[in-house]
């Protein structure tokens, strides 16, 4: 009898189920003995911890205690997105049900690069991808897709990095070349896959409140030679601002230049009745990144990329014999290679299928909508607090702020200080030419008294 059981097949369910058991009892005690949001002592401390627990990395001989010791000792030292006073960057907690169906989709082990390792996940992503593509290109009060018009599809991701670069390469195939248009507060991201495609260095253009400037974006289309790609930001990571995109959008359509929308951040709002028409404008962009392991509870990764056109993804077709052979397509076998720049991926969309059928549209937006609540709630104690002073009350659900009087310097070593001692994880932004303490608010079970515990460790620990 094999000492290595397999996760699937007749026996998978009762080889896992005594290891379920060891994984959660090994996260609740790594998560008692963390005690916090992030565990205390700073980088050198969690290191040498987590390499005593490690030991051997390629032991000669294993050790039936291995799940339990690593699996704890990951705990101990992670930053739990769960915690209400974890609140530095763009990471959620995962919804329970969507990392119940990602075990689901590990144990399985569908690779989707063609249908015979995939039979029904590709269906489901192809199912999907087109849902999600007409909540962004068909919403409710807007037409719907003209009658001859392609349906618009979508494909899925690791992140907003790939979906960026995967917008940047269509546009690039689309237009035989382009020259990127972005603002000084879009995401890194566009940068480094100009870089990599081999387009030329991106114009650059300014943003002084946070937001894209129009009459430079004006001037800009009026004076560049094309093709132009334009990107706009739907949720920027510092603040959380939304470039104007009915603005933008009919700028892009007056000069004939393609646009591009990075609503990995905000994307989230398109399933909030409240705050939805935020996005207006959105569908307006040939394509538009989204990310639902940020607004949308899911765990890393579930990204995607809307295309208004789907006859813009031709491009992406790939020829592999083993894979999708010729006469394996003209017999009806899907042809999956021209889904993503990548071979074997995984199943992501099964946890964002599970969520969404669980949930219902209006179950997430009721969680889009709690954690904006949280970041208005947080933005009016720090408005009224004599000790701190609030950058602007915010778009989606990040807070900047920062003590009165402290130099951006006593900034930093604040944050830092609450990182070390594992008290709480704030961000840090750059605005206005000042350093500011950064929350990103993902967590629905928020409570004001949580919010109140923040602000009075970053009192407490602000020198006088």
């Amino acid at each position: 009898m094999s000492t290595a059981p397999l996760a699937s097949g007749p026996s998978g369910p009762d080889a896992l189920r005594p290891l379920l058991d060891t994984v959660l009892d090994a996260l609740a005690q790594g998560a008692t003995a963390r005690g916090g949001p992030l565990p205390a002592g700073g980088p050198a401390e969690v290191a040498q911890r987590l390499r005593t627990a490690l030991g051997d990395p390629l032991p000669r001989s294993g050790s039936p205690d291995a799940l339990h010791t690593l699996v704890r000792a990951l705990a101990e030292g992670a930053a739990d997105p769960a915690d209400p006073l974890c609140a530095a960057h763009l990471h959620c907690p995962p919804l329970a049900v969507a990392t119940a169906a990602d075990l689901a989709a590990s144990a399985l082990n569908p690779s989707l690069d063609s249908w015979d390792q995939a039979p029904a996940a590709s269906e489901l992503e192809a199912a999907l991808a087109q849902a999600l593509a007409r909540l962004v290109y068909d919403p409710p009060d807007t037409e719907a897709t003209p009658e001859g018009q392609d349906t618009p599809d979508a494909l899925v991701t690791t992140g907003g990095t790939e979906s960026n670069q995967l917008a940047l390469l269509l546009a690039r195939e689309k237009h035989h070349g382009i020259q990127l248009v972005c603002g000084a507060n879009a995401h890194h991201s566009l940068h480094r896959a100009a870089w990599l495609l081999g387009l030329p260095e991106p114009v650059v253009l300014p943003a002084p409140a946070g937001t894209l400037d129009v009459a430079a974006l004006d001037s800009a289309l009026t004076d560049l030679p094309g093709p132009l790609l334009v990107a706009a930001t739907a949720g920027t990571t510092d603040a959380g601002l939304i470039d104007p995109l009915p603005d933008i959008a009919r700028l892009c359509a007056a000069h004939g230049a393609r646009l591009h929308i990075d609503a990995a951040y905000g994307g989230g709002l398109l399933f909030s009745d409240r705050h939805h028409g935020k996005l207006d404008g959105l569908a307006h962009a040939h394509t538009v990144t989204l990310d639902l392991h940020k607004l949308g509870w899911q765990p890393v990764a579930a990204g995607l990329l809307a295309v208004r056109d789907p006859t813009d993804l031709a491009p992406l077709a790939h020829r592999a014999e083993y894979l999708n052979a010729d006469d394996d397509t003209e017999a009806g076998h899907p042809d999956l290679l021209g889904r993503s720049l990548r071979t074997t991926r995984r199943p992501d969309v099964l946890k964002i299928a599970v969520t969404l059928k669980t949930l219902g549209r209006d179950g997430i937006g009721r969680l889009v909508d709690q954690v904006c609540a949280h970041a208005e709630e947080l933005a009016d104690l720090i408005a009224a607090h004599p000790g701190f002073e609030l950058h602007d009350h915010p778009t989606i659900s990040t807070v900047l702020f920062r003590p009165h009087g402290a130099t951006d310097d006593t900034v930093a070593a604040v944050r830092r200080t609450l990182l070390d001692q594992g008290r709480a994880v704030l961000g840090r932004a750059t605005l206005d030419g000042r350093r500011w303490l950064k929350a990103t608010l993902l967590n629905p079970h928020t409570r004001p008294g949580d919010l109140a515990t923040l602000l009075k460790l970053v009192e407490g620990h602000t020198p006088r």
